[in-house]
């Protein structure tokens, strides 16, 4: 076993072993999954997003994952709330920016949340990072559209240029520190029939940084781990239906052990 392969399947253990707080703050489409997503991997949720109590929520969990799929301007202050005192107590920040591009709102929001806020962590599909990078793109509602040459480079560049670790998920997951660059191949296509499951993917990452202060890999062994469990899940599966019940079945079910022959990642 290579020492990549080996480090995801023991920052998997870890996070069975030590079963983290997770904080989310989430969209009101995938609350329920992403939940019990980061509970079949081994952690604890918390879903929080009163601003009230999301400073004093962040206290007591080991990592924070913001997610502005169903954003208002309250919400977004939360964030910040929360992602200020999640920094203030050197916990990993992880930001979802679903469907940014789509609206000035959403872009807008995005951006007031990395200037406020340092993320560890940024994770979304091709056409949300290329707009943030500055490359451009389109997004249909939440979802990407088109194709992008060159994605590895681009993701790259934009860690390098944010300073913070950018994973962009899709038919091949890209992950980047600004210095080494990830490709995991694990997936399948069904996780693009199935609403929330990259935000299920931001939550699983979340849990796997709270144990595993290399943000990189704790990405890189998060995508794996979340991929390889999708195609065990779709073996079984009849279509989209089936296949959401078996992806937690298989996210809960599957060992460091049994993970370790699964993984399909490059690292350069």
């Amino acid at each position: 076993m290579n020492k990549h392969i080996s480090l995801i399947c023991e920052t998997l253990d870890d996070v069975r072993k030590k079963s983290p707080l997770v904080h989310n703050i989430t969209n009101l489409v995938v609350t329920n999954v992403t939940a019990n997503a980061t509970l079949a991997a081994g952690a604890s949720p918390v879903m929080a997003h009163a601003p009230e109590e999301v400073a004093d929520m962040v206290g007591i969990a080991s990592a924070l994952v913001l997610n502005i799929g169903t954003l208002d301007v309250n919400l977004i202050d939360a964030m910040v709330k929360a992602g200020q005192a999640a920094n203030h107590k050197n916990i990993p920040v992880l930001l979802d920016p679903v469907g940014a591009g789509a609206t000035p709102l959403r872009t807008d929001s995005v951006m007031r949340i990395m200037k406020e806020v340092n993320i560890n962590i940024l994770r979304g599909n091709a056409s949300e990072i290329s707009i943030i990078g500055g490359y451009g793109g389109q997004v249909k509602g939440v979802d990407a559209v088109g194709s992008f040459e060159g994605l590895g480079d681009k993701v790259r560049e934009t860690s390098q240029r944010l300073g913070t670790v950018v994973a962009v998920t899709g038919a091949t997951d890209y992950i980047s520190d600004g210095t080494r660059l990830a490709r995991v191949y694990n997936g399948h296509k069904l996780l693009t029939h199935v609403t929330g499951t990259g935000c299920m993917a931001s939550a699983v990452i979340g849990a796997f940084a709270a144990v595993q202060k290399d943000y990189f890999m704790a990405t890189v062994a998060a995508l794996s781990y979340y991929g390889a469990a999708a195609e065990l899940a779709a073996q079984q599966a009849k279509g989209p239906g089936s296949f959401h019940v078996a992806l937690f079945d298989s996210l809960y079910n599957l060992t460091p052990a049994a993970l370790a022959g699964l993984v399909r990642v490059e690292i350069e």
